[in-house]
């Protein structure tokens, strides 16, 4: 969309604290999941619309407005919480290892990477093969002419991003079960969705995947290999990239 949103850390917080705190008081999990994912998506078009899509292409505002929000969710959920950390249940089925061969593995984060991968799948295939996606693609990529042809253009954005923190928010609860939240975490996150979208390349739904494990396995080894240089070692990796590919690994200057 062409949007710059660094409240995206606080929307996967929203929905992380939302299902912790519905499943504290008793809330079947699979409803804690959802009230978490849609109040997150309603979140965020609702900032979309009031605010948002009054500063199409100017970035500096953006960055302002949505770092604003980030940082008046991050409060509101420190009074509400505290600032100890939490975490969201494990979903059911899904606790304990499962062997594979003379390998045991925890069966979360085995289900939790295969629905990273179907979750890229279905975007990507979304915005390339649909025609949703389609429109979405215009819209972005030439939004007079896309008005011209009869997209409803503040609609399409409208929906995209609450789609996007959505996405945030269910992270936020699978995320959290796996990591634990607390009210600064959000822009731990943010940090690490920045470089994967840099060193995937903008617009690049498959560059963002290849990106997220790449990125996730330096930042591990890094923390096992060289511990008091774990920054470094992601930062580095990451400057050594964007200077020989600046777009990433698979930007364009449009979606693709």
């Amino acid at each position: 969309m062409r949007t710059v949103n660094l409240a995206h850390g606080a929307f996967y917080l929203l929905g992380g604290y939302l299902a912790y705190d519905l499943t504290t008081n008793g809330t079947d999990y699979w409803l804690a999941l959802l009230a978490g994912v849609l109040a997150a998506a309603a979140g965020g078009m609702v900032v979309e619309r009031a605010f948002l899509h009054r500063l199409a292409g100017s970035e500096l505002p953006q960055i302002v407005l949505t770092l604003g929000v980030a940082y008046i969710i991050g409060d509101q959920i420190l009074a509400n919480y505290g600032g100890d950390p939490v975490a969201p249940p494990t979903p059911p089925g899904l606790e304990g290892p499962v062997t594979i061969g003379d390998w045991v593995f925890p069966k979360f984060r085995l289900v939790m990477i295969g629905v990273a991968i179907v979750l890229a799948a279905v975007v990507g295939a979304l915005l390339k093969y649909t025609p949703t996606g389609a429109k979405v693609r215009a819209a972005v990529d030439d939004e007079e002419i896309a008005r011209a042809v009869g997209i409803r253009v503040p609609l399409v954005f409208l929906l995209v991003f609450g789609c996007g923190t959505g996405l945030a928010a269910f992270a936020g609860v699978w995320g959290g079960a796996f990591t634990s939240l607390a009210p600064d975490s959000g822009f731990e996150v943010l940090l690490l969705a920045l470089i994967v979208v840099v060193v995937g390349g903008l617009g690049s739904i498959g560059g963002a995947l290849l990106a997220a494990f790449l990125v996730g396995l330096v930042d591990q080894y890094g923390k096992v290999w060289f511990p008091e240089w774990a920054l470094f070692t992601l930062y580095a990796s990451v400057a050594a990239l964007l200077a020989v590919r600046p777009r990433g690994l698979f930007g364009k200057a449009v979606f693709r």
